[in-house]
C-alpha cells in the first residue's frame, strides 16, 4: 500500500521546453512606421538637395551600420559559437525579426545620402583631385552592400522560417547564424577601410 502511493506521488519526468517561435509576423509591425518614416524623411532631403539633412543621414547610417556590423561579428558571433543549441535558437527568435528591418534601412540610408552627397559636392567629377579615393569607396561600400543584402538577409530570412517549422532545426540555426555573424564581421572590418577612405577625403 506505501510504495503503491510513493509511485503514486512520484513527479513526473520534466517535458522538454517548447522551441521558442518568432512572432506571427516575420517582420516586425512595430518597427515599419519607423522605417517608414526614415526613408520619406530621406527621400525629402534628396528632393530639396538638402546637403545637411543628406550629411546626417549618411554619417548616422553609416555610423550604425559599421558599429553593428563591429558588434555582431566581433561581440555576438563568438558568444554565439559557445552557447547551446537551445540558446541560440532562443537568442536567434528575438535578435533576427529585428535585423531583417535595421540592416536595409541602414544600407539604403547610408548608399542613397553618400551618393546625393558625392553628386552636389562633385566628387563625382573625374577632375576631382582626390576621385581615385572616391571610386575605392563605391568598390567597397559596393561589395558591402552586396553581402549585406545578398548573404546577410538571406541568412536572417531561413533562420526565420527555420524557426517557424514544428520541429526547427537547432544545428541548422547554428550554422546559419555563424554565417551571419561572420559575415558581419568581414563587412565591419570592410566598414573600417571605408572610414579610412572618407577621413582622407574629409582632410
Amino acid at each position: 500500500m506505501v510504495e503503491s502511493t510513493l509511485e503514486m506521488a512520484a513527479p513526473l519526468p520534466p517535458q522538454p521546453a517548447e522551441m521558442p517561435r518568432p512572432p506571427a509576423s516575420i517582420v516586425p509591425l512595430w518597427g515599419l512606421p519607423i522605417v517608414g518614416a526614415v526613408l520619406v524623411l530621406e527621400v525629402v532631403a534628396i528632393a530639396g538637395n538638402w546637403l545637411w539633412a543628406l550629411d546626417f543621414f549618411h554619417v548616422v547610417g553609416g555610423g550604425l551600420w559599421t558599429g553593428i556590423d563591429l558588434f555582431v561579428g566581433l561581440v555576438i558571433g563568438p558568444i554565439i559559437g559557445r552557447l547551446s543549441v537551445q540558446a541560440r535558437v532562443e537568442f536567434s527568435a528575438r535578435f533576427m525579426p529585428k535585423m531583417l528591418l535595421i540592416m536595409p534601412t541602414l544600407v539604403t540610408m547610408t548608399l542613397a545620402s553618400g551618393w546625393q552627397l558625392a553628386r552636389h559636392l562633385q566628387y563625382l567629377d573625374s577632375s576631382y583631385p582626390r576621385h581615385d579615393w572616391v571610386v575605392a569607396s563605391f568598390i567597397v561600400v559596393g561589395v558591402m552592400a552586396v553581402i549585406a543584402l545578398g548573404l546577410l538577409e538571406p541568412a536572417n530570412l531561413a533562420v526565420l522560417f527555420e524557426l517557424r517549422k514544428p520541429k526547427p532545426n537547432g544545428m541548422l540555426i547554428g550554422k546559419l547564424m555563424r554565417r551571419f555573424t561572420y559575415t558581419a564581421g568581414i563587412t565591419g572590418v570592410m566598414q573600417l577601410a571605408t572610414l579610412v577612405i572618407m577621413t582622407r577625403l574629409a582632410t
